[in-house]
């Protein structure tokens, strides 16, 4: 297939719309279900690419979702707990542990479930049958694969009333190591960031503790590389084997450290037994439990445990978390991983990431402030290394 004709551009004003390959050749993708969109293919490429250096540089199947040309999350294939198979909603999937795919998309999927809503989704592996049986039951634009064993695809087809976008691509296609781009009529170039990001990255440990144990580089290498392919500013939190907090396109970058710590912070809190003990109605669907959750949690738009409104959630009203139980809880956590994709600019960021249990960071270093960055981390004990490479995506 040299060229794929598209509705629309990223509006449905924006036409006509394409996608092929700038040297005429085949596109390395198949479509094998669905009419994919603009917005999809962006996601649908980005998230490939995030998926396929995790896998290379970790050794273990990996799992993205991706929303408006970011990642909610990224995982890899590691067992959950019993307590976070229940706050990721998959608690009930029989055949769970044996397939690391299936628990890399269970961890990628659970962790911000609200804006994974309407994901598009990339696997590193051939799609099992686990997996797809957990994405059937989600709301989901596509899905793309290097490959898809028979029975998943089937089982994917049957989405969306059999219009789910499925495509498979070549796992062997290499890029050409320019890229080009335009905007306003006017064409940028640029060599693709084929930067590697490994163990290796993580070497010019800057602070007084130098410790860091082969899980927290596991965690940082997961950061960083969904920072590669997350909208600048950006900023990510990560802890056994995901992703579970990313602050993306902020222009200050404390908003990005707040925006991805509030969200790390959800995601624990997720497992707080309250939380998991929750008295929901058995009629109330996946997406508004995950609604009534981040309600409870966050006390946002309404209080779901006031009266009047529990009822429409719940079978009796629950008692609320309160803001004590949630901090006691919080500041119970320690290990977590924190990347960013640009220096931290002041000492500020270094405050907040300790309160999501923050220990391990890296960041490329190079502000004028390093030395009250590094001060702050040494406080609080924290690991810090400077990596050296700026990761801004757009």
């Amino acid at each position: 297939m040299k060229e794929f004709e598209l509705k629309y551009g990223c509006n449905p004003n924006q036409k006509p719309a394409k996608i092929f390959m700038h040297d005429g050749s085949d596109l390395p993708i198949e479509i094998l279900n669905g009419r994919p969109g603009f917005i999809n293919f962006l996601d649908a490429f980005n998230s490939w690419q995030l998926v396929k250096e995790l896998k290379e540089a970790l050794g273990l199947p990996a799992v993205t979702s991706f929303k408006h040309v970011s990642p909610t999350s990224a995982a890899v294939g590691v067992p959950l707990s019993d307590k976070l198979k229940k706050a990721c909603f998959v608690d009930d999937i029989e055949g769970l542990d044996e397939s690391p795919l299936a628990c890399a998309y269970a961890r990628a999927r659970g962790t911000d479930r609200m804006c994974s809503f309407g994901d598009w989704v990339a696997l590193s592996d051939v799609c099992d049958v686990t997996t797809a049986k957990m994405i059937a039951r989600e709301v989901s634009d596509g899905i793309i694969a290097p490959g898809y064993e028979p029975e998943a695809l089937e089982i994917l087809k049957t989405k969306r009333k059999g219009s789910y976008n499925i495509v498979k691509i070549d796992p062997n296609y290499v890029p050409a190591e320019t890229e080009h781009k335009q905007v306003y009529g006017i064409t940028f170039e640029q060599g693709r960031n084929n930067f590697k990001i490994d163990a290796d990255l993580l070497n010019n440990c800057v602070t007084a503790n130098k410790e860091l144990p082969e899980s927290a580089k596991r965690d940082l290498i997961i950061a960083l590389i969904t920072l590669k392919y997350t909208q600048s500013n950006s900023v990510c939190y990560a802890v056994d084997g995901q992703a579970i907090g990313v602050g993306a396109g902020q222009q200050s970058r404390i908003h990005c450290t707040r925006l991805a710590g509030t969200k790390a912070d959800t995601w624990f809190l997720r497992q707080h037994e309250k939380v998991l003990n929750l008295p929901f109605r058995s009629d109330l669907g996946r997406a508004d439990r995950d609604n009534v959750i981040d309600g409870y949690i966050n006390k946002n738009e309404e209080d779901v445990c006031a009266d009047g409104v529990w009822e429409r959630y719940f079978t009796e009203k629950p008692a609320p978390l309160t803001d004590a139980e949630a901090r006691e809880y919080l500041d119970s956590i320690d290990g977590v991983a924190l990347g960013s994709d640009a220096f931290f600019p002041f000492f500020d960021n270094i405050e907040r990431a300790k309160k999501s249990g923050v220990k391990y960071i890296a960041e490329p270093g190079g502000s004028i402030r390093d030395d009250a960055v590094i001060d702050c981390c040494n406080k609080y004990n924290m690991t810090m290394v400077f990596t050296g490479m700026r990761l801004f995506h757009h």
